[in-house]
């Protein structure tokens, strides 16, 4: 008796990698159909509602009108705000040091300096405040506050030949000057006419900080402007 061989197992076939291409190929055409329809359907809503497309554009004009009013009331009101400041001497006395600074910033950009800014600190080589006038010349400031005003020590030669060794040579200054709420030395005084150094002392620091004039209409013999201004 013949033995029959063993019969084979038919073969599973698995899908092939062709299908799943093809369905892919078929899911990103149906996507994009559908985008493109959804496109045409909001194209032509927007041709029938052609008139809520102007009053888009129109209020979006009126918002920008708005915005542009708002920013330019608040750059007015923020100018008459600087223009309007003012400072006693009990005021200045009762700042800490880098507050006088802020302060004779303040004032610098309420004269018309609009780029007033402080810079003292460590490593400032005798600059406080610097700042560039309607007039062109640029400013190099040096602040020396006393906590008890009059009363402190007096502001001498050693502080304003730190400020000369450094104000032109280093900050390329046409006008160097030290400001203070206390007094100036009698050699001090001397040595700044000797070196054309600009010296504030309480009183014109008053006169200034409590008035409307800018400082360089109260100090004498400033140099000639760089530029030609309205001021000039």
């Amino acid at each position: 008796m013949t033995r029959r061989p063993p019969a084979r197992r038919a073969a599973t076939r698995r899908p092939g990698r062709r299908c799943g291409k093809q369905d892919a190929h078929v899911v990103r055409g149906v996507v994009a159909i559908a985008a493109v329809g959804l496109v045409v359907m909001v194209v032509n809503w927007l041709i029938v509602h052609w008139w809520l497309l102007l009053i888009m554009a129109v209020l979006a004009v009126l918002g920008r009108i708005a915005w542009w009013q708002r920013r330019t009331r608040r750059a007015q009101w923020e100018e008459a705000q600087a223009r309007a400041l003012r400072y006693g001497l009990a005021q200045l006395d009762a700042l800490s040091h880098r507050q006088f600074e802020y302060a004779v910033r303040d004032l610098m950009n309420r004269d018309g300096c609009a780029d007033a800014v402080q810079v003292g600190g460590r490593g400032d080589l005798g600059a406080d405040v610097k700042a560039t006038d309607p007039l062109g010349r640029r400013w190099v400031i040096q602040c020396k506050h006393r906590r008890h005003g009059e009363r402190g020590a007096a502001v001498g030669t050693p502080e304003l030949q730190v400020l000369n060794g450094t104000g032109r040579p280093v900050h390329k200054a046409d006008v160097v000057v030290m400001i203070t709420n206390g007094r100036i030395t009698q050699p001090g005084r001397v040595f700044a006419r000797q070196q054309r150094l600009h010296l504030v002392d309480r009183q014109l620091l008053g006169s200034w900080a409590a008035g409307s004039r800018p400082l360089w209409e109260l100090l004498p013999a400033l140099p000639p402007p760089r530029r030609p201004s309205q001021l000039s």
